[in-house]
């Protein structure tokens, strides 16, 4: 092996390769099962392969750790993971939680797990990065930190008490709210809620909105009615919007009148148009600007890095007011016409006349021929005083035609497994174990 210890956050997303060099795909934890009087002995990877499926890679598989990648006998069961009684996940559940010195010395909490390899193929935890309690009363102190061995330490978290997740929320920082949406699925229920709670609100929001609606709900369903209702102002008025209409109408009205009257209003909007119209698809948040608006303040306005690149793709020009439901709706401006005039054009004068409208009542359906017929991203909504509402985009399409279970359907399990039985026979010569999991030969 390339290196025999290895601290474990930092195998977070480090990418997972074949023998002939093909990417398999990227770490997400790692998965220990405790021993009575040893440390706890490393079983295996879990890992994210393509379709952001989970697959279980035992360590008996792993050849060599080192240099941010990790390098794996090519054989690998594609069965979607699934945690056993006994199995602990380091970085979902280990991280966070309490630990007392066996000396007396005092408590402290579990920022990272180092593992090392006493055998070919036989790891188990080393030692545990440690924080103490801070001493200082000022908000940015932080404890004194310490190198411990399994041996001196014990867990103290009671039954019933919250485990901190901010290693955890650290050590996933770098991921895109659709692949940490995708890892909170992953985790017990309890764990799960203790990362949504710690979240800050605009990243829990973004997270929810990669969720399938019956997640979001029963995350919501756990937060107070004040944070709900933070967290909803923070997502998009379509997505909130679809969230609201799933609770309790007593329970979504409540939390209507505790957001941001702003935010609500946008929210009640959308509500009042049937979820399968155009209406009730759009977002009521394009870039809207006069006529007299150059080429430059539309650029400026596309730039900003918050706005979703369907919505950049054009800007929507009206007459005041400008903001849903405006003035008079007069056309929209794709961004790559914009690109081929100077900057003082002004946008009045470059509005795309083959492009109508739809009516906020406009089928579903229809918007989405209307988008594959003219190849769009995105189309105008207006109301029947053809003032503008909102734009449907190819994403709002998208979500509305792909199933329900979208977000975890796997690509094709017989295609997968062809490709990578496929690789490991080029690559090593032998045929791949059949599932199935047999004492000493690395299969789960």
């Amino acid at each position: 092996m390339s290196a025999t210890r290895v601290f474990v956050a930092r195998l977070a997303g480090c990418a997972v390769f074949d023998p002939a060099g093909d990417r398999v795909g990227k770490v997400r934890d790692v998965l220990v099962v405790y021993r009575k009087d040893d440390p706890p002995r490393v079983v295996g990877l879990i890992v994210e392969i393509p379709g952001k499926r989970r697959v279980f890679v035992s360590i008996g598989r792993v050849t060599s750790i080192g240099g941010g990648q990790i390098i794996t006998t090519g054989l690998i069961n594609l069965r979607r993971f699934e945690q056993r009684g006994g199995e602990v996940r380091v970085i979902a559940e280990m991280l966070g939680r309490k630990v007392s010195f066996n000396d007396g010395s005092g408590t402290a909490s579990i920022e990272d797990v180092a593992i090392e390899e006493r055998e070919p193929g036989e790891w188990e935890v080393d030692q545990l990065f440690v924080r103490r309690p801070k001493t200082s009363a000022s908000p940015f102190a932080k404890g004194p930190s310490a190198y411990v061995t399994w041996r001196e330490v014990s867990e103290t978290t009671e039954a019933g008490e919250a485990q901190s997740a901010e290693q955890l929320i650290a050590t996933y920082s770098e991921l895109k709210p659709a692949d940490l949406a995708n890892t909170l699925l992953d985790l017990p229920p309890q764990r799960r809620q203790e990362v949504a709670a710690e979240l800050p609100d605009d990243r829990l929001a973004d997270v929810l909105e990669e969720m399938p609606e019956i997640d979001q709900v029963e995350i919501l369903a756990k937060l107070g009615d004040d944070r709900a209702a933070d967290v909803l102002d923070h997502m998009s008025p379509d997505d909130a919007a679809d969230l609201i209409a799933q609770l309790p109408e007593e329970r979504g009205e409540h939390l209507l009148e505790l957001m941001e009257p702003e935010e609500a209003e946008d929210v009640r909007f959308l509500l009042s148009y049937g979820p399968d119209t155009a209406g009730g698809l759009m977002t009521t948040e394009p870039i809207i600007v006069s006529a007299d608006a150059t080429v430059a303040e539309g650029l400026a306005l596309i730039r900003r890095h918050d706005l979703p690149p369907a919505l950049g793709a054009a800007v929507c020009v009206t007459l005041p007011p400008y903001e849903p439901p405006t003035g008079r709706f007069l056309g929209i401006v794709h961004f790559q016409r914009m690109l081929r005039y100077p900057p003082h054009e002004r946008l009045g004068s470059l509005i795309d006349q083959g492009l109508e409208p739809v009516k906020a009542e406009t089928s579903a359906a229809e918007v989405s021929r209307i988008l594959a017929s003219y190849d769009l991203v995105s189309v105008p909504v207006v109301d029947e005083k053809h003032r503008l509402v909102g734009v449907v985009t190819i994403d709002d399409v998208l979500d509305y035609l792909l199933p329900d279970d979208w977000r975890s359907h796997p690509e094709d399990e017989s295609e997968v497994s062809r490709r990578a039985t496929a690789r490991a026979q080029l690559a090593t010569g032998s045929i791949p174990i059949a599932p199935g999991r047999r004492a000493g030969d690395g299969t789960r």
